[in-house]
């Protein structure tokens, strides 16, 4: 394993326990699919994106998009590993006055480029992003972190085919393909599969990985960087719950209610995996 892999796997690692660390203060929330896109944003935090910590506003910063509002307790992890946030203030998370909400609003955190509270608006916010910093000769990219459940929404479709009409190469979106969604299996609610070949069909250039492979994610990504001349999909299968066991297994993912003494066994099983 080479270090720039052993470094992400880390990275990820500490991504899953600050989740868990923020879950503990509320006692629940959008725990499984945190740990399911840990290492997501560990890869692209850690070795994709151009930014810089303590200037989350500067201009020519690549633009990471979380169009899934309540994956806010993930990017707040990983905005804390990146060195956005300090570490210290995720225990202020989803508390009143506190810059954490549980979903993701741009108006209160550094480094939350958008309010992804409404699903399927995040592709075409990142479209509009991606064609203005062209006109401006901006050489930063735009990420749009979306769900599988997402590609239930028209406008998300609405929103591919104006990224191909555009040639918007600056653009990446990062599907997370976790099978589940508020109503119950993603299959049984909206059947979306295949959804690659969708995508291909919609003029994007398309890859599909296991999205908790760190080093299957770091050679999709670093293979769509190069590629020009239309915008780019990273499909990514990711497990929920990932790295803590009996997390993985139960049932009822989506919002789940984690029992008080649930956390530190869930710390310690991370752990033990290495996840």
């Amino acid at each position: 394993m080479s270090d720039r892999i052993r470094a992400l796997r880390e990275a990820a690692r500490r991504i899953r326990l600050h989740a868990l660390n923020m879950g503990e203060v509320q006692g629940q929330g959008y725990i499984a699919q945190a740990l399911g896109v840990a290492d997501i944003l560990a890869v692209v935090y850690s070795d994709q994106l151009r930014h810089r910590p303590e200037d989350p506003e500067w201009p020519e910063r690549d633009r990471f998009l979380l169009s899934i509002g309540h994956y806010a307790i993930a990017l707040y992890a990983a905005l804390a590993e990146a060195g956005v946030l300090d570490v210290e203030e995720l225990e202020t998370y989803g508390s009143d006055g506190s810059r954490l909400p549980m979903s993701g609003m741009a108006s209160y955190t550094p480094g939350m480029e958008i309010s992804g509270g409404s699903l399927g608006h995040g592709l075409g916010v990142a479209t509009g992003m991606a064609i203005g910093l062209r006109h401006q000769r901006n050489p930063a990219r735009v990420f749009n972190l979306l769900s599988d459940g997402e590609l239930d929404e028209g406008s998300t479709w609405e929103a591919a085919l104006a990224a191909t009409h555009h040639g918007l190469d600056n653009l990446t979106a990062i599907v997370d393909v976790n099978a589940l969604q508020a109503d119950g299996p993603t299959a049984g609610v909206l059947r979306t599969e295949p959804v690659a070949d969708k995508w291909r069909a919609f003029g994007w250039h398309a890859l599909r990985v296991d999205g908790n492979d760190v080093a299957a994610l770091v050679a999709a990504l670093d293979e769509l960087r190069e590629h020009r001349g239309s915008p780019s999909v990273l499909v990514c299968d990711t497990q929920v719950g990932r790295g803590v066991p009996f997390l993985e297994a139960r049932e009822k993912a989506h919002f789940m209610r984690v029992e008080e003494h649930e956390w530190q066994l869930a710390r310690e099983q991370l752990e033990e995996v290495g996840a």
